[in-house]
């Protein structure tokens, strides 16, 4: 079955996508196009999801050392400069 696009924007836009990956025709750079997008779209975790493994991450670090001084600290990775 072939591809036809009728909208000129689109067009436009699998042509740049053949350009720029070098697929040999544009139904091969709008294939490409379609399953990455399929792709990024089935492996996307939910928000909340996402902001677990953060807060984890962040649980594994730990808290902040209430002492740190960071006007300190900044200071000295400028006294070599």
């Amino acid at each position: 079955m072939p591809l036809y696009i009728r909208d000129d924007s689109v067009d436009a836009l699998a042509e740049q996508v053949k350009k720029l990956t070098g697929a040999s025709s544009k139904t091969d750079a709008v294939r490409a196009a379609l399953q990455a997008q399929l792709e990024a779209a089935k492996n996307k975790k939910p928000l909340l999801e996402r902001i677990h493994e953060m807060q984890g991450q962040a649980d594994e670090i730990g808290a902040a050392d209430p002492a740190f001084d960071m006007k300190k600290f900044s200071d000295s990775m400028w006294e070599d400069a």
